[in-house]
């Protein structure tokens, strides 16, 4: 059985404008950021939630964006159109999606680790999956489907969240390192 990972580093909740703008210039000059957001789970047929939270990993830290106290608003936008700035994630196009219908803005410098990895002829396409391809790892799921729309998140909600943000960066390294990138 492979080893268990989690990210336990420098990590902030930010769940009010000010908050947002005092992290924006940590944010703005990072070349890479890891990319993921979390939804409330929907139980009920024809129920649709947008993400609650948003979480982007820099070198060395790990923000957990909650969306409902947090607008996505310009500035925000603004980080997410960014051609130049990467935002690594694994099957992010939906967040995407769902993210510009809180706040208008057109994705730019969105990389999908999966469609990446489909590229190469990679078999693994899912975070957990190629987190043990490239890293011989593994991360729990145990997190994942509960109410991330609550204010106060449990140090496992934030521990999870953080994780996935922080893995699809360092897988996004990872296939840079290996030239898997030069068939985007």
């Amino acid at each position: 059985m492979l080893p268990m990972t989690c990210y336990l580093g420098p990590l902030t909740v930010v769940n009010s404008e000010d908050q947002f703008k005092k992290i924006l210039p940590a944010l703005r000059d990072e070349p890479i950021l890891g990319f993921d957001t979390e939804t409330k789970p929907c139980f009920r047929k024809g129920d649709v939630h947008l993400p609650s939270i948003m979480q982007l990993a820099t070198e060395n830290h790990i923000y957990i964006l909650q969306l409902d106290y947090v607008p996505l608003n310009i500035l925000l936008g603004e980080i997410m159109a960014n051609p130049d700035q990467i935002k690594a994630g694994v099957a992010i196009g939906e967040d995407m999606r769902q993210l510009s219908m809180r706040f208008p803005f057109t994705p730019h410098g969105h990389i999908d680790l999966s469609k990446i990895a489909e590229r190469n002829n990679i078999a693994s396409r899912g975070l957990r999956t190629m987190l043990a391809a490239f890293f011989g790892q593994r991360i729990s799921k145990g997190a994942q489907c509960s109410n991330w729309s609550n204010p106060k998140l449990t140090q496992k909600q934030l521990i999870y969240a953080a994780t996935d943000a922080w893995i699809g960066r360092k897988l996004y390294l990872r296939m840079l390192e290996l030239g898997l990138l030069q068939k985007l």
